[in-house]
């Protein structure tokens, strides 16, 4: 569902010819938060700049997403998207410094690869069927070239991840 409400909002900014004004309005903004527009830390996560940002960070939540609702349910899984997309919101406009606007599920995404790699190291590669060695690789990695590559958010991938492992430990405690 997460994914069909992503397309579809790019579907509507690629279609309207309001590309530019509808990130602008709903992207997450240093200076909309700072005016109150808290909802831009929530609309941020569904939104995409085009159709290869929407196909990575769409591999992405299907891989560790499915997994992760499959092993949580429906409802936990929503909480630890939401909260780690707020995360990463958080860190974005906290470090980020006034770097524009920022779109993109992958501070949500990021939460789901530290919950599951939290999940991992607890309950083993049997229980979630991914390998900790591999994912531990693969978010250092992943979160390394953010910092090289101009145009990303990566206070939002970090935000996104502490935030996923910070949720889903709150989670194994309740549980």
């Amino acid at each position: 569902m997460i994914f069909v409400i992503c397309a579809a909002l790019l579907a509507w900014c690629m279609l309207s010819g309001q590309r530019e004004e509808i990130l602008s309005a709903y992207g997450l903004s240093r200076e909309g938060i700072l005016a109150g527009e808290y909802y831009r830390f929530f609309t941020c996560m569904f939104l995409h700049a085009g159709l290869l940002h929407l196909a990575s960070n769409s591999i992405y939540l299907y891989y560790f997403g499915v997994r992760a609702e499959r092993l949580l349910g429906t409802g936990k899984f929503l909480v630890l998207y939401l909260v780690s997309g707020l995360c990463g919101g958080v860190f974005s406009v906290l470090f980020s410094g006034n770097a524009g606007v920022s779109i993109g599920a992958s501070g949500a995404i990021y939460g789901l690869l530290g919950a599951m790699l939290l999940l991992t190291k607890k309950r083993g590669a049997r229980y979630t069927g991914m390998n900790y060695s591999t994912m531990l690789l693969l978010a250092a990695t992943a979160i390394g070239f953010g910092f090289l590559q101009e145009g990303v958010d990566n206070f939002a991938h970090i935000g996104g991840f502490l935030g996923g492992i910070a949720v889903f430990s709150l989670l194994l405690r309740k549980k």
